[in-house]
């Protein structure tokens, strides 16, 4: 199989993003956003995904976080759906349900190449650590419209505000892995329509 990577450069008067995206690799990552907590969802994104991620964000954050959290969102995006290429062989469709203590998210999604987001999350504090909790939802759009996918995210249960974020992007990355493996019995791509692009 060849490699399915991609680099994006990004450059706007709010942010500027180098990224290096493997959706064939092995989980390693070297993130710098300027934000901790949301550097550690994208270690745990990357992990999980076993997706190869170099990526290095100057954000306006003397502003405040969204820019620079959006913007990577739409990186990320673009990254995933260039990654993918053609689309075929591609399983499609992937899901998981996953559990962090007291928390329960469930995550699926479809690679379709028609975006949209449906996100069932309420947090019941602002921040976790200097991450706003509002943001979430924000950077999952992003890489939903960008990346071209229908993406659905649901907290069965969850009290605690880091479990709920953690197992969201942790359950994100779980399902995005399945849906982009390839199955040698797909020819072309997994559609009656003859694309998903």
């Amino acid at each position: 199989m060849n490699s399915r990577s991609t680099i994006i450069h990004r450059k706007t008067k709010e942010t500027e993003i180098e990224l290096e995206f493997n959706l064939d690799g092995s989980g390693t990552s070297q993130i710098d956003t300027g934000i901790g907590f949301f550097d550690h969802m994208l270690e745990n994104f990357c992990r999980h995904g076993f997706f190869d991620m170099k990526l290095t964000v100057k954000g306006d954050l003397h502003v405040d976080s969204h820019h620079t959290v959006e913007d990577t969102g739409i990186a990320i995006g673009q990254a995933i759906k260039a990654s993918l290429g053609n689309k075929e062989g591609i399983i499609r469709y992937g899901s998981f349900l996953l559990p962090m203590d007291e928390t329960l998210v469930l995550c699926a999604v479809d690679l379709s190449g028609r975006p949209y987001l449906v996100f069932d999350e309420e947090f019941t504090v602002d921040k976790v650590g200097d991450f706003d909790t509002e943001l979430v939802k924000e950077f999952l759009w992003a890489v939903t419209y960008n990346g071209g996918m229908n993406l659905h995210i649901k907290k069965i249960s969850g009290e605690n505000n880091h479990h709920i974020i953690e197992a969201t992007f942790k359950a994100f990355a779980k399902a995005l892995h399945s849906g982009s493996r390839i199955d040698d019995r797909i020819k072309g791509v997994l559609s009656t329509k003859g694309t998903i692009n």
